[in-house]
């Protein structure tokens, strides 16, 4: 009596990945949360600018929400900062020797930096602080670092009514020169918004980076000019040439002073890096323009994981 051997069927063999696409296309399936064109995906993020601007009021309105002093801690905070910085470095260390209207100088330093410091940490966070949302809905995801640089614009705009009061207090004028604030304001914002998207970026590979970023932020603000005049500061010491120019042309510190430029009658142009409104340019471009390509290239990776 024959024995007969019977052979399991065997798995039918993968598709090829080709075969695969082939059939995709075919039917119009595309892969998803693919990365689109850079020019399509700048589209995208035009034709949802209602979005962004309106998700950024939601936030600034929800930040204060539960304080019983509400919105008024938008001005609150970074005054209360300019007064600890007043005394700790105008008094005690005398940083305002040689400084003209140092309190409005200091008070402008303050919430220039603040509008910065604010956007780069928001940004920071801007990915792996909103994963539900990131991975509920498809949508550019460079609108949220966005969105986070116009909340703080907002803020800093809301700030700019105490700050005018503060520059009349004490004697500072109006004049025309006041108006230079608007393109210096939309230079940082440029320069901001591509920083923001660069830490979003870094921020959604390695979350660990928001716990470092204060740090880092406040040596840069010590750099900055914040609560000292550079020009002043530094005239009489031995830093190299190169040095000098390194700190006065640090884009915290050549935004920071196009504010106190614009605002401060005893400010004066000889008091600002050759060049200064090139600079800022430069600095609002690069970064502008780098950040937003660099946050781009991941486009497909956010929320994954």
């Amino acid at each position: 009596m024959s024995q007969v051997l019977h052979t399991p069927p065997q798995p039918p063999a993968p598709a090829d990945a080709l075969d695969l696409a082939e059939l995709a296309a075919r039917h119009g399936l595309a892969v998803s949360g693919a990365r689109p064109s850079l020019p399509e995906y700048v589209r995208q993020l035009w034709a949802r600018r209602h979005f962004i601007t309106a998700f950024a009021t939601a936030k600034l309105t929800a930040q204060y929400s539960q304080a019983k002093l509400g919105q008024v801690w938008q001005v609150m905070t970074p005054l209360l900062n300019a007064a600890v910085y007043y005394f700790i470095f105008g008094v005690l260390l005398g940083t305002k020797q040689g400084v003209p209207d140092y309190v409005p100088f200091l008070v402008t330093g303050v919430f220039v930096w603040t509008f910065t410091q604010s956007s780069i940490m928001a940004g920071t966070r801007a990915i792996s602080g909103n994963l539900g949302l990131v991975r509920a809905l498809h949508f550019p995801r460079a609108a949220l670092p966005i969105s986070f640089c116009l909340q703080q614009l907002q803020q800093l705009l809301f700030s700019m009514a105490a700050l005018f009061v503060i520059l009349l207090c004490f004697g500072v004028p109006v004049s025309a020169s006041w108006l230079l604030v608007l393109p210096a304001l939309l230079l940082q914002f440029g320069f901001n918004a591509g920083v923001s998207m660069l830490m979003a970026r870094w921020g959604a590979q390695t979350p660990d980076i928001a716990q470092l970023m204060p740090f880092v932020l406040r040596t840069w603000m010590y750099v900055s000019g914040v609560m000292w005049s550079i020009a002043a500061t530094l005239k009489n010491s031995h830093l190299p040439d190169w040095a000098m120019t390194a700190l006065q042309c640090n884009p915290a510190a050549v935004y920071i002073d196009l504010m106190r430029f614009a605002l401060i009658d005893s400010f004066h142009a000889n008091q600002l890096p050759p060049h200064v409104w090139a600079v800022a340019t430069g600095w609002s471009l690069l970064f502008g323009i780098g950040g937003f390509i660099y946050f781009w290239k991941a486009e497909e990776t956010y929320g994954r994981g």
